[in-house]
């Protein structure tokens, strides 16, 4: 079998009572930090510009995220603020696709709130790998087209994309759910074990090599064909 795995180059280089510019540099502080570890993440995981998804590389990278952003207090609104940094601005000298989705991905999962709500439909960067191992108990929603990979290794959370999704969508999720109200590209559930992924638009094409789980498509049952509805 042809390792599907795909290579990513380089696209481009609650406080109370505080004064205004006080709450303001707070705030750039924060970003300044996110944007420290994700350089840092960068420079020790893609080194030559270039990252490979593959398992093992995906697992050490989002590893590495998560000591980067633990120690962070940051909400929702400094994610969505990385992202509009990742799509075009010139702070981040360079990003590269598999660990810039991932470091995405550190932050929705480490952060308390059960709800996220991530604004990207505005943004000319199609993002990769949103959803990475999405734990149970948190909802990540997704408005806009979204890149390759999305809610790889899904953990048991509920991802919801309100737009269209790239190839390999739910690849490797191990439970919890997918929403896609667009369409998914190819390969859409390989490898998953568990869980259910449902696509209202129209599926590209089905992942060979599903070892469980439930895929739809607009409101029908494809994956696996030879249970029926049970």
């Amino acid at each position: 079998m042809r390792n599907p795995f795909q290579e990513f180059q380089t696209v481009s280089f609650k406080k109370k009572n505080l004064p205004l510019s006080r709450i303001v540099r707070a705030k750039q502080d924060v970003m300044a930090h996110i944007l420290e570890g994700y350089l840092n993440l960068v420079e020790a995981e893609a080194k030559d510009f270039v990252w490979l998804v593959e398992q093992s590389r995906v697992l050490k990278t989002y590893s590495e995220a998560v000591k980067y952003v633990q120690s962070l207090n940051y909400d929702q609104d400094d994610i969505e603020e990385f992202c509009g940094e990742l799509d075009g601005s010139t702070k981040v000298p360079y990003v590269i696709e598999g660990p810039a989705g991932i470091y995405v991905s550190a932050l929705v999962n480490q952060l308390s709130d059960d709800r996220v709500v991530l604004r990207l439909k505005d943004y000319q960067k199609k993002f990769h790998l949103l959803g990475y191992r999405l734990p149970v108990g948190k909802t990540l929603i997704l408005q806009g087209d979204i890149g390759d990979f999305t809610g790889t290794g899904l953990a048991g959370g509920c991802l919801v994309v309100e737009g269209s999704a790239g190839n390999w969508c739910g690849a490797g999720m191990m439970q919890g759910e997918i929403r896609v109200a667009g369409t998914a590209g190819w390969k859409t559930g390989e490898w998953m074990k568990a869980g259910e992924i449902h696509v209202e638009g129209w599926i590209r094409g089905v992942g060979q090599n599903i070892l469980g789980g439930r895929i739809y498509e607009q409101g029908k049952l494809v994956s696996p064909q030879h249970r029926g509805s049970q």
